[in-house]
């Protein structure tokens, strides 16, 4: 018997329920592509295989990052039974985890309920402990401080991951593909075409698909040796390769490496691996407390001056005062995007 369905075991027959856990500043979008796509299986199957609720550790409703509630909303303790609690997080993630929600979830977690979540809040599930030696997905903007912050964690670019009894996914509609992966394992196959129809949506995603590749979004589907290039500079951040090494591993020359950048990116493939490294950095110093040397070393420069001097060539300012202008802006106006 699977962890989903032990859980399921208490629960009325058929009838799978998931409670979605939302922290202040919480996506609603991710929120509410994966309750509609429930409400959208209950109905083109006509029964009602899923239910849902909204909960928050003390039952009052959670503004999201528009500064909308939704409601009815549950205390955590009192909702009851469920076959996953999702915990669905936002904007300034590190904001919303505090010691009674690490210890509700690791409660949870000693219970054997499994766990899931949308967007950041698989943050506070790294935060709890409880993705240590597990695949995980969060949103492409938290994911490289997160893997220097939680090394225990093994961090996917994937839209969602499911390893036993956990189910993290990134933010978006990613949810909805998250969902119609789950709708298709407790339905059928046959299920999840009907509610794609209904959605209008052209293409079910898998957990193969990656959340964010940057250049394919500027490019396209068909510049493949382009895609793949930018795709190993993307993974060889700390130790960068050579342009020969990647066209080697491409398949392709290295002028022709230099052909493609210049033609579909305006930029030399060296200068693009560079600014990559750089906007790399850049996440680090305002998500993380990680030194400007450790920055230097993660982001695969050899001297904090060397990477300095390209940090101000590409933002205008040195990453000490990057980092210090961060702070100061934060006290004097800690608002959400």
């Amino acid at each position: 018997m699977t962890d989903r369905s032990k859980a399921g075991a208490a629960l009325n027959p058929g009838t799978r329920r998931y409670l979605f856990l939302t922290l202040p500043n919480y996506t609603m979008i991710a929120l509410a592509s994966a309750i509609d796509a429930l409400r959208m299986a209950n109905r083109v199957s006509r029964r009602e295989a899923y239910t849902w609720s909204l909960v928050t550790l003390d039952g009052r409703p959670a503004s999201a990052s528009n500064g909308l509630q939704m409601a009815p909303t549950t205390a955590l303790e009192q909702a009851g039974a469920a076959d996953i609690v999702f915990v669905v997080g936002g904007v300034q993630v590190e904001k919303a985890v505090n010691p009674s929600l690490l210890a509700a979830l690791r409660r949870l977690a000693q219970k054997r309920v499994p766990l899931g979540s949308l967007c950041t809040g698989g943050y506070a599930l790294a935060k709890a402990g409880l993705l240590d030696k597990y695949k995980a997905v969060i949103h492409w903007e938290n994911l490289s401080a997160l893997r220097e912050e939680f090394p225990r964690v093994e961090f996917s670019e994937q839209l969602f991951a499911i390893d036993r009894d956990r189910y993290t996914c990134t933010g978006g509609v990613a949810p909805l593909d998250l969902m119609l992966h789950l709708i298709r394992e407790d339905l059928g196959r046959e299920i999840v075409p009907l509610i794609s129809e209904q959605f209008i949506l052209d293409r079910i995603r898998n957990d193969q698909d990656r959340q964010h590749i940057p250049l394919q979004a500027r490019v396209g589907l068909f510049h493949e040796n382009l895609i793949e290039a930018a795709a190993l500079m993307e993974a060889n951040i700390e130790e960068p390769l050579s342009l020969d090494e990647i066209a080697a591993l491409v398949g392709v020359s290295r002028r022709q490496i230099e052909r493609l950048f210049k033609r579909y990116v305006g930029q030399v493939p060296t200068k693009y691996y560079l600014d990559m490294r750089l906007r790399r950095a850049r996440e680090l110093l305002l998500q993380t407390a990680m030194s400007i040397m450790e920055i230097a070393v993660a982001c695969g420069f050899q001297s904090p001056p060397h990477f300095s001097k390209c940090y101000r060539n590409l933002f205008g300012h040195t990453p000490s005062a990057e980092r210090q202008g961060s702070r100061a802006q934060a006290l004097a106006q800690p608002g959400t995007r």
